[in-house]
Order: C-alpha cells, then sequence, then structure tokens
C-alpha cells in the first residue's frame, strides 16, 4: 500500500484587505494567540478574505494530483502553504519527503549575471547542492536550448530564453514531491511540449506531484487524480477525466436563456437570441448521433436592420475539457450572406457529424470582418450539444472520444509492391 505524503487537515489561510497598518497591534497578537492555542477563530468581516477555507486531503506517495479552479479560487494559496512559504491561518499540513516548488520561473535570476552564474543560484534557491548542479549543468543547458548563450548577462535574454533557462534548471530538480503552479502558461508551444514530456518522466520515477494548470489536455495527460477549487474551499477529488468533467460543468451558465446573458460582448448591433440544433428531417433535437445532418441554427434579431456585406457567423466547437474541436464560418466556406432581415437564422449545416459520442460547447462569434475584428455578437459556453453513438463509418463500430476528438472517414486496401531490382555486385 502505498504510503501517504500529503496529509491536509482543515487548512485555512485569511487575508485582511486593506492597508497593511489598518490594523491595530493588539489585534495581530490577539490573532497570533489564538493560532498558537490552536483555535480556529474567524471574525466575520467585510475586510478578511479567505483564500483558503478548511480544505482537508491526503495524497499517496507516487499520485499526479491537478489542481484546478478558476482564478482566485485559492489555487496558488494552497500550494504557498504546502510549500511552506506562507503560513496558515488555522489547520496544519503534513509533508514527508523533500518537496520543491516551482512556483514563480525565473525567481532569483540576476540580471548582470550570466546565464551560467544563473543556472548555479537559481539552483542554488531550489534546494539543489553546488555538486548537484555541476553533474547536471550540460543537461540543463541542452534543455534550455540556449547553449550559444550560456555565457551572456541574462539582461540580455528575451522573456523566452529566460523562461527556458529557469524552467531547465527547475526541471532537473530530484525531489520527493514537486510542487508547480501554472509554468505551462509560458514558453512557445514546442517548449511547453518538451516541459510536458519532461514532467511525464518525473511522474513515471514514481514521485509525488502536485500540478496548477489551465491546460485541460496537461491535466488530463499528466495527472491521475483531480482536485477541483472554488472560492477557497475544496468542491471536489476524485480522477483527473472526472475532476475536469465537474469543472467545466459548474462553469457552464445556469441560465438557459440567451436573452438574459449578460457575458456577451460586441456592439450590440444584431444579437443571437436562440440556438436550436435540427436533423436532417428538419426536427428540432437536443441530442444527435455521430454521423448523422446536424443544423445549427441562431436565430437572431436586428431591429435597426444592421447590414454589413463582409459579416462572419462563427462557431466554436470545444468537448467539455475546453479543448478545441473545430471551427466553422460562412467566409471560410465563401458564403457571404445577401441582405439581413430584421429577424431571422444563420444556418450552420454539417454533414455527417464527424464527433464520437459525447458533449461540446458552442461558441459563436459574429463579427463585422473575417478574423474576429469589430465584434457584434460573441458567447462563449452559448448552447450544450449532446452526440450519440451512431454508425459513421457503416461498420456499427464507433471509437470512444478518448480516442480522439473527431471522425475521419477513410479507406483501407492491400496493393501489391513489385519486387525489389536486385543490387549488382562487383565483378559480375
Amino acid at each position: 500500500m502505498s504510503k501517504t505524503t500529503i496529509r491536509v487537515e482543515n487548512l485555512s489561510k485569511r487575508y485582511h484587505l486593506g492597508l497593511i497598518n489598518r490594523r491595530m497591534l493588539v489585534e495581530e497578537l490577539q490573532e497570533r494567540w489564538s493560532r498558537w492555542l490552536g483555535r480556529a477563530e474567524s471574525p466575520a468581516s467585510k475586510d478578511v478574505l479567505w483564500a483558503v477555507r478548511d480544505v482537508s486531503f491526503e495524497v499517496k506517495e507516487g499520485d499526479v494530483v491537478g489542481i484546478i479552479g478558476h482564478n482566485g479560487s485559492g489555487k496558488s494559496t494552497l500550494l504557498k502553504i504546502l510549500s511552506q512559504i506562507t503560513a496558515p491561518t488555522s489547520g496544519r499540513a503534513l509533508i514527508k519527503g523533500r518537496i520543491a516548488s516551482l512556483l514563480e520561473v525565473g525567481t532569483g535570476f540576476h540580471p548582470e549575471l550570466t546565464g551560467r552564474d544563473n543556472v548555479f543560484l537559481n539552483g542554488v534557491i531550489l534546494g539543489m547542492k553546488r555538486e548537484e548542479i555541476a553533474r547536471k549543468f550540460d543537461e540543463i543547458v541542452a534543455f534550455s536550448g540556449i547553449e550559444d548563450f550560456i555565457d551572456t548577462p541574462v539582461k540580455r535574454y528575451s522573456s523566452g530564453m529566460r523562461v527556458r533557462l529557469a524552467f531547465a534548471v527547475a526541471a532537473h530538480l530530484d525531489p520527493d514531491i514537486l510542487v508547480i503552479d501554472e509554468v505551462l502558461a509560458v514558453g512557445d508551444q514546442s517548449f511547453q511540449q518538451k516541459c510536458l514530456g519532461k514532467m511525464g518522466e518525473v511522474a513515471r520515477t514514481g514521485r509525488t506531484i502536485l500540478f496548477v494548470s489551465h491546460n485541460a489536455a496537461a491535466v488530463e495527460s499528466l495527472c491521475n487524480r483531480g482536485i477541483v477549487m472554488d472560492h477557497g474551499r475544496l468542491k471536489f477529488d476524485g480522477g483527473a477525466d472526472e475532476a475536469l468533467t465537474y469543472y467545466m460543468e459548474t462553469q457552464a451558465p445556469t441560465d438557459g436563456s440567451l436573452r438574459s446573458r449578460t457575458d456577451r460582448t460586441g456592439s450590440g448591433e444584431l444579437k443571437v437570441v436562440d440556438i436550436e440544433f435540427r436533423n436532417r428531417e428538419g426536427t428540432a433535437v437536443s441530442t444527435i448521433a455521430a454521423g448523422q445532418d446536424l443544423d445549427i441554427c441562431l436565430h437572431f434579431e436586428n431591429p435597426q436592420r444592421f447590414q454589413e456585406p463582409r459579416l462572419n457567423a462563427r462557431l466554436n466547437i470545444t468537448n467539455h475539457f475546453g479543448l478545441p474541436v473545430f471551427t466553422q464560418s460562412n467566409w471560410l466556406v465563401n458564403q457571404p450572406f445577401a441582405e439581413l432581415p430584421e429577424r431571422g437564422t444563420f444556418v450552420c449545416r454539417i454533414p455527417r457529424l464527424p464527433l464520437p459520442t459525447g458533449a461540446y460547447w458552442i461558441e459563436y462569434q459574429i463579427t463585422k470582418a473575417y478574423r474576429q475584428g469589430d465584434p457584434v455578437d460573441i458567447l462563449r459556453n452559448a448552447a450544450e450539444l449532446h452526440v450519440d453513438s451512431g454508425d459513421f463509418f457503416g461498420s456499427g463500430t464507433i471509437p470512444a472520444q478518448a480516442s480522439g476528438i473527431c471522425l475521419v472517414p477513410a479507406s483501407w486496401s492491400v496493393e501489391e509492391r513489385a519486387a525489389a531490382p536486385a543490387v549488382a555486385t562487383v565483378g559480375s
């Protein structure tokens, strides 16, 4: 049985809003005295923010835990407490093993020092010994991909180069527990993929990892467990896939009426008021089978008789993890609209819907030009489409969504290859 490496018990962290010196010294002393006595004293005040509130969970050795939630949900504060950067207001966290934190990439970099010097400086700050850094130095530099600039002062580095070098140092730590906070939000795409690969290697060694990220694909591929935070509280603790599904569902708007949605953007000269799905018979449906024809209908109102010859109606379809599946627009298929009526419908027909079973979100974008310029009406998560299993391939078999995000028609055959020509030998 795997042993517990992290045990969090009723952990809370409170911040006082406003000026630092606003509180009286006596209040500060009373709070510290109460904390020392083990009291979870929590006065109610509009000047108090509970960044983390009564959070409890355990992490086993070898677990890779993705911590997800909206901005301000308490994810980073939780990691700072576990990394002993900040102290909790109440509760406790018990940690067994050497812990290394990667919370802010590039912490401790000195602009006047060279990349080489900063590798050693940053490594020491992160808890590595000089001998360990020297042993891994060539590997760190190769991973960063900036070998030609390693003896150049860091002040001459681009921001991307600094990120590469900083993550390269942190990626070669050798702790029992690795705590990572949203480091994959920086760097170019190829470097992010390299970072994901390195984190996968660390995970396969059996070390414990706590990983905060908004990258649903990274959480899904790296983590075996997911924790969802919301306004400082732990709302879900389970499998990574289930955690992502729970998070996406709770972020969805509860009011199904597009008219009352206030999270739309654009000039409002034309407004989509309803979304309807129709099958090939023209019947309104909420669920469609994979491989069937689908009409996505955007019913709009145009009281000012707004007209724009370059008007672009675009649909972005994502799965419940927030990953893009496909996009479609009238200008993408070179079909400009005629005159727009006062009340009308944009209809996008998708033949043989190439989506596996699952739930998908529809985002629409009505803009005055194809390149998303001059928005008229844009709304994310405007409608949810459910796709049932269908006979897309005509074989009665269809792969699950985990095997891919789209279905691609193809044909297979066997061809006979001609015999390879004989190779002439010397002297023949």
